[in-house]
């Protein structure tokens, strides 16, 4: 099974964090739509004869799409692809978006799940950040959201310069109190060529403390899991039979397509990527071209994305799989890395699976790029 990514580039305005592709003008929008849907024609041979089992709006901002506009990409999809008979439709959505009036409108859409960037709740939080919203519309569209849908999930940041770890241990009380069956959390970074990276620079505010953000990650580990949620990737956490089967087949190396500007694919051997420019991709989409650039990876490529997603979750590598997929010198060369991380109790073998230990989750990244292989390509 495959999914779908679509990558709907505007906002109302730019978070400070935000290093994703996207326009504050939307004059464009509607040609935007129209590309959007000319590209899934134009891709619809791509995933071969995989079925469609997941659908996802990302961006940007998707909850600024109108329900007929919504309606029209999803019945493109349903048009040009086989789609299993109960997919997993997300939608990402802003707090301010969701009023009751649009919650009533998306609830009679095929949209069936709502991932709502909340970030934090408090307002303090949401101004460092330039978040479009209040503290109060998130817990308030929360609320109306549960009327209609079962399945939401919120995003939540930690990490913040000036959060202490009792303002964030209340930020997880406030999501535990609302009783959603998903979460998820992210470190905040300092990316290149953003507001957040500026002021920074000119020390209006406070550089991310990495050890800061880990204490915090671990507070989360502790409480979500306390609560019965099951942290199955380090980012997201969710109740059983509500982990995001998008995230999941992302994780697990399962192929899907990406539509709109800057939006990224993965057909199981290869990667492909659209330009970061609406105006050039929407002229090259009028234009029948595919504004696309693609890397077909090597056999050490596909090893090192398999480590470096498997460690992240609780499936975790297999080492029969390593040597079936990628050959006994990668193998070789795995098991020789591991020691000093088994000695440390950052990583750990359950049978054939090599899975990362709580000490280890915070560190996973730098732990999976020390397993790669960078000399040998084949």
């Amino acid at each position: 099974m495959a999914g779908i990514y679509i990558h709907i580039p505007f906002c109302k305005q730019a978070c400070h964090y935000c290093d994703f592709h996207f326009s504050t003008q939307l004059k464009a929008k509607h040609e935007m739509i129209k590309a959007l849907e000319k590209e899934l024609v134009l891709r619809k041979e791509e995933l071969g004869r995989e079925t469609i089992g997941t659908i996802y709006f990302g961006g940007g901002t998707p909850s600024l799409l109108s329900e007929s506009e919504l309606r029209g990409l999803i019945d493109t999809v349903y048009r040009e692809y086989t789609v299993v008979e109960k997919p997993e439709i997300t939608l990402e959505a802003n707090p301010d978006d969701l009023s009751a009036w649009s919650l009533a409108m998306l609830s009679k859409s095929p949209v069936n799940r709502l991932s709502i960037g909340v970030q934090s709740f408090y307002d303090k939080d949401l101004r460092l950040m330039n978040r479009s919203h209040t503290a109060a519309q998130a817990e308030i569209c929360i609320q109306e959201s549960k009327r209609y849908f079962e399945d939401i999930s919120i995003d939540l940041i930690y990490g913040i310069p000036g959060t202490g770890h009792q303002r964030w241990e209340n930020n997880v009380i406030k999501t535990l109190e609302l009783e959603l069956p998903h979460i998820s959390s992210y470190a905040l970074t300092v990316e290149p060529r953003t507001a957040l990276k500026k002021y920074v620079e000119k020390g209006i505010v406070p550089d991310v403390d990495d050890e800061h953000a880990q204490q915090q990650f671990y507070i989360l580990l502790e409480m979500l899991e306390n609560a019965g949620y099951i942290n199955y990737e380090i980012s997201n956490f969710g109740k059983p039979d509500h982990f995001s089967q998008n995230n999941s087949s992302y994780w697990q190396g399962k192929p899907y397509l990406g539509i709109g500007p800057s939006a990224h694919s993965f057909d199981g051997v290869g990667r492909s990527w659209n330009v970061r420019n609406n105006r050039k991709y929407i002229k090259a989409i009028e234009e029948d071209r595919l504004p696309v650039e693609r890397e077909t990876l090597s056999v050490t490529d596909r090893y090192n994305e398999y480590v470096m997603t498997g460690l992240r979750t609780i499936w975790g590598v297999s080492l029969e799989k390593v040597e079936q997929d990628f050959g006994k010198q990668h193998l070789a060369y795995l098991e020789m890395q591991l020691d000093k991380y088994l000695h440390e109790h950052l990583l750990y073998l359950d049978g054939d699976r090599l899975l990362v230990t709580k000490k280890g989750k915070f560190l996973v990244d730098g732990i999976a790029s020390d397993l790669f292989m960078v000399n040998l390509v084949v």
